[in-house]
């Protein structure tokens, strides 16, 4: 099946009604979501019902199906949340140091770069798989990048996506609050009246999300949803890399800036999104894809996760040498590990969360506005070539 189709569905025949195949994928989803919940893995709501499906589409007999439209209201609401956390006082944070944010993007990639040559050749998997399963842009961004993408092995762009986290997840805060870090005494950032009005700020909205209740949500959330909304189908129609999110992204963001609070999201909804998300990408993932081969690869992926925390810990130091921060905030303004929990980590040593938000934000939407635009084009020369190969070799035979 076409990864561009819009519906997620078993390798299994569909003999009895959708609604049914759609009933019991969700159970499946949701059951695989409170298992996750029960044992603490990082984002439950999306890994849970990633791997609940991804079993059941080779083990359960019945049939299953997941609405592309369900998918596309998940990616809206992540596209919105990204989009609301826009602030004048991040983006002056970004600007003041777009120069060392566009550095540190383009060194870390060309690290990921490296890191996706050596996995392909040792591992046996494309070139495309392989990069796109090292980009650092966030688990289901890059996931659904990468269903997106053609000539990529979604499942092993889950599986090393998934892997990096992990890794992530588990590393960094041992590391952050261990005494490499000096957690006891927090190194204050040398900021300005201004920088420290900003981390104050972030601060304050990061509180302010994990807060949110019901009722702040209402009546603004009606007009901000219509603007999302609006904007992903906008960015449909002008061709956006993943425009379910980004449209959004870009269309809140703008409103949001204009004098317009956008209600923070409570964290029902953003599970709800991750959700919906994650089982798509469940269903659309190939079991027999898994071979001897697997794992190989997956060593090979914890050790360029643990090769990509060791290059984020070395840039850090860069940037430190640049910019008068400290190691917490500097290591956590590089670490791959997603905008929210980089940013709440910050906030628990004393970091200052505008900048660690502000280089995780410009990371996302360069890896978005430029690596996914370039990406697309490499693969597009790549299979180019590749048709022409056939045509051009019975023309040499012919002249010998």
């Amino acid at each position: 099946m076409s990864k561009t189709e819009m519906t997620a569905f078993s390798p299994r025949p569909d003999r009895r009604h959708p609604a049914a195949a759609v009933g019991t994928a969700l159970a499946i989803a949701l059951a695989g979501g409170l298992v996750c919940t029960v044992v603490r893995l990082p984002i439950p709501w999306l890994l849970g019902p990633m791997l609940a499906l991804f079993a059941a589409s080779k083990l359960v007999r019945a049939p299953l199906r997941w609405p592309g439209a369900l998918r596309n209201a998940g990616m809206i609401v992540v596209g919105y949340s990204i989009g609301m956390s826009f602030t004048y006082p991040l983006l002056a944070e970004m600007a003041r140091q777009l120069p060392t944010m566009l550095l540190m993007s383009v060194l870390l990639l060309l690290v990921c770069l490296i890191f996706a040559v050596i996995l392909s050749r040792l591992a046996g998997i494309s070139f495309p798989t392989a990069l796109t399963g090292c980009i650092p842009g966030g688990l289901s961004q890059m996931i659904v990048l990468a269903e997106e993408t053609k000539d990529t092995d979604l499942t092993v762009v889950s599986l090393l996506q998934i892997t990096r986290l992990m890794m992530i997840v588990l590393c960094v805060p041992l590391l952050v609050f261990s005494p490499l870090f000096h957690p006891a005494v927090p190194a204050p950032d040398a900021a300005s009246g201004a920088g420290a009005a900003a981390a104050a700020s972030g601060a304050g909205a990061a509180a302010a999300a994990r807060a949110a209740e019901w009722s702040g949500l209402f009546p603004n959330l009606f007009a901000f949803a219509a603007v999302a909304v609006a904007s992903a189908w906008i960015g449909q129609r002008i061709k956006l890399p993943t425009a379910m999110m980004l449209g959004p992204l870009i269309g809140v963001a703008a409103v949001h800036l204009s004098g317009f609070e956008a209600p923070a999201l409570p964290y029902p909804v953003l599970n709800a999104a991750q959700f919906l998300i994650g089982g798509y990408v469940g269903l659309i993932l190939k079991p027999d894809s898994l071979t001897r081969k697997t794992l190989r690869t997956l060593g090979l992926a914890v050790a360029s996760g643990a090769a990509l925390i060791a290059a984020a810990g070395g840039l850090s130091w860069l940037l430190r040498r640049l910019h008068p921060l400290s190691p917490q905030t500097s290591f956590l303004s590089l670490m791959p590990g997603g905008l929210d929990q980089m940013s709440l980590i910050a906030h628990e040593v004393g970091g200052n969360m505008t900048i660690v938000a502000g280089y995780q934000l410009f990371r996302v939407l360069f890896i978005f506005l430029v690596v996914s635009p370039l990406l697309k084009l490499y693969l597009h020369r790549l299979r180019s070539k590749e048709r022409r190969k056939p045509e051009q070799e019975p023309s040499v035979a012919g002249r010998a």
